[in-house]
């Protein structure tokens, strides 16, 4: 299982990712492919984000059963504490109040 949750993207990533995958919620998008697959994915969005943010999630055989990647301005990012990938916020700043 492979999930993508994008933000504040270009409509054109949208539409591109909607060609691989099925998007069940606004910025939502799953499917199931192998690694080759999910990496060109990843490359489209890395190449479209513009200045938006995005995670990918995906099944893996790890002690957790998934790993993930971020891409993109975010107050959550991903950290490893003893083997183990966890998820971190950054301090809030005056501008992310707006």
């Amino acid at each position: 299982m492979l999930v993508i949750v994008l933000e504040n993207v270009p409509p054109r990533l949208r539409g591109r990712l909607a060609i691989w995958l099925l998007e069940i919620r606004a910025g939502v998008y799953v499917g199931n492919y192998s690694d080759k697959v999910r990496d060109h994915i990843w490359h489209q969005v890395e190449v479209g984000i513009g200045e938006g943010n995005a995670v990918m999630a995906w099944r893996t055989s790890s002690e957790a059963g998934f790993d993930f990647v971020t891409l993109g301005k975010n107050r959550r990012i991903p950290v490893e504490l003893d083997g183990a990938k966890l998820v971190s916020f950054l301090p809030q700043t005056d501008t992310d109040a707006l």
